[in-house]
Order: structure tokens, then sequence, then C-alpha cells
């Protein structure tokens, strides 16, 4: 299925960028890694597989000696178009642990809903230059992954990168207090949605919600058909709220043998709201 394919791609496309943005080592044949980039597990990724049973196992091992050559956590994202089938058992043999799944979602841009009810206020701003990004990363540490270590890489990677197409990141005020962020990445012809983040202090008021709307509603402006993500268990039901819909899982298996321990459970795709 297109979407499904989509949601892999556009995924594996932003973790391969950000990677390569951090200095990380790059492979792209049969399977395609970023490793030794980013401190967070979660970025230094396999992303994709497409491997015999013998080839297999020696890749998952080659993995692990760049995680531990490059002094790195490390994790495969295992979706349904990668092989062998038995690619998570696999990772469990070889000493991974199971970090969670992520429902892949997507949606057809012009179904959108608001599910604001009443809508908040908010002043929504896109990212345009480096002393807003500095804001949009204080916001971001307060509540996502692994708080201002990830948040400081994240700025840095994208500072790197610059505030244009294919990268779209946003900041919500409320009251002039910056409250919100999100990021949204164009590629696989199809919008992605991160970071998205609203602070402890402002959640459970429909803020998340609002300023995914708004990113969303500019991608669908310039053109773009549908959008796609990955979720935590806690941010689904805000994008259902939104009108996504399921249609895969993304298994995360995390290394971290020798390194100290990362959780990548907040690292790149859920609403924290």
């Amino acid at each position: 299925m297109e979407l499904i394919r989509a949601i892999e791609e556009n995924a594996a496309e932003l973790l391969l960028r950000m990677g390569a943005a951090g200095g990380g080592e790059q492979r792209d044949d049969k399977v395609r890694w970023t490793i030794g980039g980013s401190p967070i597990d979660y970025h230094n990724a396999v992303v994709a597989a497409d491997l015999s049973d013998d080839e297999a196992d020696l890749v998952i091992a080659e993995s692990i000696k760049r995680f531990e050559a490059n002094g790195v956590p490390g994790s495969w994202h295992v979706g349904p178009s990668m092989r062998p089938s038995d690619l998570g058992d696999r990772l469990l043999t070889a000493g991974f642990t199971h970090g969670g799944s992520e429902p892949g979602m997507a949606i057809d841009l012009t179904q959108l809903t608001d599910p604001s009810d009443p809508r908040p206020v908010l002043r929504i701003v896109r990212v345009r230059a480096a002393d807003v990004l500095a804001t949009w990363a204080a916001t971001l540490a307060q509540g996502f992954g692994e708080g201002p270590k990830e948040a400081e890489w994240v700025a840095e990677v994208y500072g790197s990168e610059g505030f244009d197409d294919p990268w779209r990141h946003y900041l919500a005020y409320r009251d002039d207090e910056p409250v919100a962020t999100a990021t949204i990445f164009l590629a696989a012809g199809v919008a992605g949605v991160y970071f998205v983040m609203t602070v402890p202090t402002a959640r459970r008021q429909g803020i998340g919600a609002a300023i995914t709307l708004h990113a969303l509603r500019e991608a669908r402006d310039s053109g773009i058909p549908y959008a796609v993500l990955g979720s935590s268990p806690a941010g689904r039901s805000v994008y259902e709220s939104l009108g996504f819909k399921t249609y895969c899982e993304i298994d995360l298996y995390e290394w971290s043998s020798g390194v100290p321990a990362v959780d990548g459970g907040g690292a790149s795709f859920p609403a924290q709201d």
C-alpha cells in the first residue's frame, strides 16, 4: 500500500538526513542506516532492510559493531516492508530489547478535522531565524524525549540544515509565552509530523492538536496531499481527533550494551499534549 510505503520512507529519510547532518556514517544498499551522528538511540538507526535469511544475522552483528565503534546506543526501526519477516526475533536473539511499537498513521489532508471546542487562543509562527529556533529548542526541552540533551542536538542539526523546505518548524505562543512545538518534514511525497510537544503546564488543553492542525493546513495549502506520522500511545488519540488513521506498526528494537541507556520512547514522533 502506497501510504504504508510513505510512512516508512518519510521517517527513514528524516532519520538519515538528521544523522548525516550530525556527522553520522551512512549506509545505503540492502540495508539503510545512520550511526554515530546523535547521542540518542532512536536517531542512530537502521531504517530499512531487504535481506535474505543468510544475510540478516551478519548485518545485525555489523550494526552492533558500528554502534559500539561509535560509542552510541542504537536502534532498528522494523516496519512491514523489512525482510526477513523474523527480523524482530533475530534482533532479540542478538541482544536487542524491544522498545515498543509506534502506530504508523496517515491522513488525506482534504479530510482534516478541527477537534477544538473551544479553540485555544494561540499565536503560531514558522521558525525562520536562529533566535526563534533557540526558543523552539528551549520549549522542546521542557518535556520531550531526553529533555535538553535531545533538544540541543536537534536544534544544532536544524540550525545547520536551514529553515527552508523540506523543513518546516513551528512554535506556538499563548499570552506571549512559548507553549508548543511541531516540525513538518517533506519527503516521499508527503508531510511527516515530528516533535509535537506541549509544555507540561499547558497540556490537556488542545494546544498540541492546534499547532499540528496549523502546520498541516499549511502543508495542504502548499499542495501536499497526505500527512504521515508515527505516534506514541499517548499521542494517538490526539491524531485520531484530527482524522488520522492507523495503517501499520513500526517496532523499535534498541541496543545499549556498553553505553549509557537512552530512552527512545519520546524521540521523534509522539504528540505530548
